[in-house]
């Protein structure tokens, strides 16, 4: 299993690559190979991955958090699975959020558009009566207490 990070990945083209933390060449990640949720692969990501041999050069697959020394692995999806953003949130929450023992915990800063939509899909889903009046509201203030704590940008 080799370890690296994410140099660059493009969601709308579903490709990126890899540069492992033992040098060498950059590495192909392809959405297909992960076995955590898309939205979470952003530049700077610490991942694990396999090294196969691709047509165009080396390749990754089973491509997932890395773990840091002693620390249990992380819940892992079917590789290629698509999620929503909820789906996405469960799957990377702390073992409060999930109730499992050992998971790891991970936190992506959003810019304030993106977690404006997350919100709306969370109040959808939750309490799919609300007004658009209604979300709005919930969702500014949320936003503006996510920038006050860190977890949204601009």
């Amino acid at each position: 299993m080799a370890v690296g990070r994410v140099i660059r990945f493009d969601g709308t083209r579903g490709y990126g690559f890899i540069a492992p933390d033992r040098g060498g060449d950059d590495v192909f990640l392809h959405v297909n190979d992960l076995l955590i949720p898309e939205s979470s692969v952003h530049s700077g990501l610490a991942v694990e991955f396999e090294i196969e041999d691709g047509e165009r050069g080396p390749k990754a697959s089973e491509v997932r958090l890395a773990r840091e020394a002693g620390s249990p692995p992380v819940r892992a999806l079917v590789p290629g699975q698509r999620t929503s953003p909820a789906q996405a949130s469960a799957a990377t929450a702390s073992p409060a959020e999930n109730g499992e023992d050992g998971e790891e915990k991970t936190c992506d800063v959003l810019g304030a558009t993106e977690y404006g939509a997350e919100l709306t899909e969370l109040l959808l889903g939750c309490v799919p009566k609300l007004t658009g009046r209604q979300i709005v509201a919930v969702r500014e203030s949320l936003v503006r207490f996510g920038k006050r704590q860190g977890w949204v940008e601009g």
